[in-house]
């Protein structure tokens, strides 16, 4: 019994032996399944061998051999015998099995210029299909805007309300400690380098032109996209799922207006709020640290900071951070009107409009940061 179990459980074993100017390949220890899950670097080596039809294969010292060693080494083989081997009968008829079994093979991608050019077509025709639909939807929101302006008591103000509290109110927490924590990293980081100057009190510049203007309106806008965004495009396609879009159209309820203008108005306003709330922790952040290194006050950072940051600053990021939420919540409904009922679709868009909101977002940084970067400097 003990021996029956040390073959079971043998380590397989390859040997490679010159024999009058001839390669012989020698098999031993155990091949079977087990064996070959917990030996990778022995089946990577046998994959990987220099074979011709001079070699000699024995497997007669093999001690145990399964359907899935006779396999791998069938395969080896190239699903033929080789001229010279040398096994014993039961372990042969493993292969005589594998050599009566048939089988579909896959077939091999081939990539060739024409299809090539066919994948990248529709990659420029998805590309510009999200962008057409995406006017269309910007369309049908002005539209709808201007319907309630001239008929303001059809205004959808539980449906803002609801969508401000869950994306912004719901989001206080996690953009104040992201914010802090920033806070702290950037004024750490820069303390070391201003210090070697000896120009400590420009910390207060840098953490406030950077806060302010650039790094608050962005990472509430990412957080946002990813929070939000994603949930507000999932409850979309759950929507759909459950037949509710289709029972709002037979009803005759506009989907733009009951759920597209909503959300973006919402966002629209909350953003540029979670905004002005992310910075004051990053600055609060900031300040602890500078404080902390380089011996500032919180009453002389305060004093000091409006005069490095002009105000104009300010209203730049804010203006960013409204921009950023019409943007995230059109994605998102964008993407979310997109998902087919499916949970696969469902997984596939939430994704899809979380990455494309927050390149959305950072491509838009961009362009603001070229526009304006002449204005709001001291």
């Amino acid at each position: 019994m003990a021996s029956l179990k040390n073959k079971l459980f043998a380590k397989p074993v390859l040997q490679i032996d010159q024999e009058n100017n001839l390669s012989s390949i020698n098999l031993k220890g155990s091949w079977n399944l087990l064996a070959i899950n917990e030996s990778p670097a022995i089946t990577r080596e046998l994959k990987g061998l220099q074979i011709n039809s001079d070699c000699i294969w024995r497997l007669d010292e093999v001690d145990a051999l399964d359907s899935a060693g006779a396999w791998l080494i069938w395969q080896v083989w190239g699903e033929e015998f080789p001229i010279q081997v040398q096994m014993r009968p039961e372990h042969k008829r493993l292969f005589d099995r594998w050599k009566t079994f048939s089988y579909e093979r896959p077939e091999e991608a081939q990539k060739n210029l024409a299809q090539i050019f066919k994948d990248g077509n529709k990659v420029i025709l998805a590309f510009y299909r999200h962008v057409f639909n995406s006017i269309i939807l910007l369309g049908q929101l002005l539209l709808d805007t201007a319907y309630l302006l001239r008929s303001p008591n059809k205004i959808p103000w539980p449906e803002i309300s609801m969508t401000i509290y869950s994306s912004g109110v719901k989001a206080l927490g996690i953009t104040a400690l992201v914010g802090f924590l920033i806070g702290i990293v950037l004024s750490y980081l820069s303390a070391l380098q201003l210090q070697a100057f000896g120009a400590e009190i420009y910390i207060i510049n840098i953490l406030g032109m950077s806060i302010i203007r650039e790094l608050g309106p962005l990472l509430a806008a990412i957080l946002v996209a990813g929070r939000s965004g994603s949930a507000l495009t999932a409850q979309i396609g759950i929507m759909r799922v459950a037949e509710e879009l289709d029972a709002l159209s037979s009803m005759g309820i506009s989907h733009s207006l009951r759920i597209v203008f909503p959300i973006v108005v919402a966002l629209t306003v909350t953003l540029p709020l979670l905004t002005v709330w992310t910075n004051a922790a990053a600055l609060l952040g900031g300040i602890v640290s500078a404080w902390h290194t380089l011996d500032i006050s919180m009453q002389q950072f305060v004093q000091r900071l409006p005069d490095s940051v002009p105000l104009v600053n300010v209203f730049i990021g804010v203006g960013k951070a409204a921009l950023f939420g019409m943007l995230i919540g059109m994605i998102a409904c964008h993407y979310g009107f997109h998902i087919k009922p499916n949970s696969e679709s469902l997984g596939n868009e939430t994704t899809n409009s979380v990455v494309a909101s927050i390149t959305v977002v950072i491509m838009v940084d961009a362009i603001f940061a070229i526009l304006f970067m002449g204005t709001g400097m001291p």
